[in-house]
């Protein structure tokens, strides 16, 4: 199937100055980002918040489309917490409208891109439509890797950290698993993420420095990139100078530096 996205140059994202990094091998493969400030952007504007949000939606799609030419493999985008729940019905009503216009709207070009597409979070709270659409999206692109899209939707670590620790007792508890055999690799792959790489870079956008119950397990050795720019202006330009950014640190794992 042609790639749509594929050829697509980032001269029509990047400056001049930035297409440099595009010639090294890419050092952030998976890419995590908590995309903040939709409705402050909107407030700031004195428009509601909603307007905030659907303007986020139209930036994460600007953001897949160049993310592969940045060498990124995996991005993983929170969009809905568990503690979201607590803002108006009429916020998180429209919210859940917008995710899903953007899989009605998306999933044609996501499959003309080659973008594999699924979700991580506790789908029971979610409505029954929605549910349905996300899992349409996932088995029609399951078959694709030029990017794999995860989002976060009703997602909180401790919550997914619960669950997990609930389902491996369970398995002990019925004989099927001995206490003995509950690893770190075990708990990861009981995770949402379990077939996923851990994240080697978060950002966070808006200016907060917090990583507010995102991917507390999977991101203990990540390396984090506040920016104060707020979601709606977080454009592919800045996402490249901060992947430069990135390749310049020396990781280190556990207090040791690894090449």
């Amino acid at each position: 199937m042609p790639q749509a996205g594929a050829a697509r140059g980032m001269g029509a994202f990047l400056g001049a100055n930035d297409m440099s990094i595009l010639g090294a091998k890419p050092a952030a493969t998976h890419v995590a980002i908590i995309m903040d400030g939709n409705g402050r952007w909107a407030t700031q504007r004195g428009w509601p918040r909603l307007v905030g949000h659907r303007k986020g939606a139209e930036r994460v799609k600007e953001i897949v489309r160049c993310a592969p030419d940045l060498g990124i493999e995996w991005l993983t985008i929170y969009a809905f917490s568990t503690e979201n729940w607590k803002r108006s019905t009429e916020e998180v009503l429209g919210l859940m409208s917008i995710f899903a216009r953007y899989i009605e709207r998306e999933a044609d070009r996501l499959a003309a891109e080659s973008v594999r597409m699924r979700f991580i979070g506790d789908r029971s709270r979610l409505d029954a439509r929605l549910q349905r659409l996300m899992a349409g999206i996932e088995e029609r692109t399951a078959q694709y890797s030029r990017l794999n899209l995860t989002v976060a939707i009703n997602y909180g670590g401790r919550d997914e950290l619960t669950r997990a620790i609930r389902a491996i007792t369970v398995d002990v508890a019925e004989g099927r698993l001995d206490p003995s055999a509950v690893t770190e690799a075990l708990v990861s792959q009981r995770l949402d993420t379990g077939d996923l790489p851990d994240p080697d870079l978060v950002i966070r956008t808006s200016g907060e420095t917090r990583t507010s119950n995102f991917l507390p397990w999977q991101a203990a050795y990540a390396e984090f990139e506040f920016t104060q720019t707020l979601w709606p202006d977080f454009t592919p330009d800045e996402l490249a100078l901060i992947l430069k950014r990135f390749g310049n640190r020396d990781r280190r794992f556990g207090g040791v530096a690894r090449a």
